[in-house]
């Protein structure tokens, strides 16, 4: 069954990849290059995932989880980050981060973990 993802990254080449891999595992993707952007589109298109990078403009992606907190909307997500280490006490203690991927990432490493995500975890 397809889900829908949206991946929220500034990189163009990061969104593409992530994009031509995630629809070739079956997915309806949706992108957004901003943490705004983001929010907006959550607010209007029920997401099955949220896989949203660090370093954002204006708005990181730490701020959008807490926005989403604050406003009760539950969305699993999978956080990208190549400050791995400092990040991970705070991205741990919000119930919705299903899994951290450090940058540069394998791509058989995210795909488990968005499998994983998607069709192993009951919410």
């Amino acid at each position: 069954m397809s889900k829908k993802i949206l991946i929220v990254d500034d990189e163009i080449g990061i969104r593409l990849l992530l994009k031509e891999i995630l629809i070739q595992d079956g997915h309806q993707i949706y992108q957004a290059k901003t943490g705004e952007e983001a929010l907006d589109k959550i607010t209007v298109t029920p997401f099955d995932l949220l896989i949203i990078d660090y370093h954002l403009p204006i708005l990181d992606g730490v701020s959008v989880l807490k926005r989403l907190q604050e406003k009760d909307i539950y969305l699993p997500c999978i956080f990208m980050t190549g400050m791995f280490e400092m990040l991970i006490d705070e991205l741990e203690e919000m119930d919705f981060v299903t899994g951290i991927i450090a940058k540069p990432f394998h791509v058989h490493e995210l795909l488990k973990l968005v499998r994983g995500t998607l069709y192993e975890r009951r919410h």
